[in-house]
């Protein structure tokens, strides 16, 4: 159990760091000068003592969503696969319950853009719910697609298989599915060519559309459970789609861990600069490839035999 929280811990502590590391990989490889990858755990501090203000419009939803926000995801992190073989986790935690309670935070997310009343509050709910319509039944195909390989619905018991019987008569289903994941992991975290996290443009911007008037704690709330979305996705892809290293004694398994998530971070990095945003109606197009890349990592499995 005492390994258990430490791994949540470790989740909580590095998962501001990696979306860092992003920009400051993205500044570098653009030859600026790169921020520290703790940037974001300066910015916290500084946000968490300034004022809130709130707007002649807002209702009593512009003070609790950042809680609401931030606590489903708090969740997840609870209920995400182990780290390492040995380790405690929760069994219970399967495609659909990871996928209701991120929607519920996106939910509260749309709730709080619309409820200040302003054109871009509406226009940043309106276009999140427009992906995450697409985004959701595509997880859900995906992630039930590697638990079948796994032989287990519960995502910790998936990875636990996964790390100690790799299918590798159905790395093709394996293969596509996590195409699939990573499609999607890019998409519901608002990475391009879905979304830009560091622009205002009208234009082209989501997420920072609907967090636009809010200020202060709980710009700092919403931040983190942001940084954390991007920590459970990073966390599925490396403990279901990059299963090795999770059999080692528990300091390497770690270690091997914390490099799956800088790597993953890296990655993403190196796309958003290698590729231009989408259109918003072109963002179907990519999103439902990450659907057939599911479906066909199920029919793929089906055809190879169970």
């Amino acid at each position: 159990m005492i390994n258990y929280i430490l791994s949540i811990l470790l989740i909580f502590l590095i998962s501001p760091f990696l979306t860092g590391l992003i920009k400051s990989f993205k500044m570098y490889m653009l030859f600026k000068k790169p921020l520290s990858p703790f940037q974001p755990y300066i910015d916290f501090m500084k946000l968490i003592k300034k004022e809130v203000i709130y707007s002649k419009e807002a209702s009593i939803i512009s003070r609790i969503s950042p809680f609401l926000i931030l606590a489903p995801i708090i969740v997840v992190v609870f209920l995400l696969p182990p780290i390492y073989k040995g380790s405690y986790y929760i069994s219970f935690m399967d495609a659909f319950t990871i996928t209701g309670l991120l929607s519920l935070s996106t939910f509260f997310l749309m709730l709080l853009g619309l409820d200040s009343a302003s054109s871009f509050g509406g226009i940043g709910s309106s276009r999140e719910a427009f992906i995450s319509a697409l985004v959701e039944p595509a997880m859900i195909l995906t992630i039930f697609a590697v638990s079948l390989m796994a032989k287990s619905i519960g995502l910790g018991s998936a990875a636990i298989n996964l790390a100690t019987h790799f299918p590798t008569h159905h790395a093709a289903s394996f293969i596509l599915a996590g195409i699939a994941f990573f499609i999607l992991l890019i998409a519901e975290n608002g990475r391009i060519p879905v979304d830009n996290p560091e622009t205002h443009l009208e234009l082209t911007m989501v997420h920072e559309a609907m967090i636009l008037d809010t200020t202060g704690a709980n710009l700092a709330l919403i931040e983190t459970a942001g940084a954390l979305k991007f920590g459970v996705f990073a966390t599925l892809f490396a403990t279901l789609f990059l299963p090795f290293g999770a059999n080692l004694c528990w300091c390497l398994a770690v270690t091997v861990f914390i490099l799956k998530l800088i790597l993953i971070s890296l990655v993403v990095g190196w796309i958003e600069i290698n590729t231009a945003k989408l259109r918003l109606f072109k963002v179907p197009n990519l999103l439902g490839i990450a659907m057939i890349f599911g479906f066909l990592s199920l029919v793929t499995f089906y055809i190879v035999g169970v």
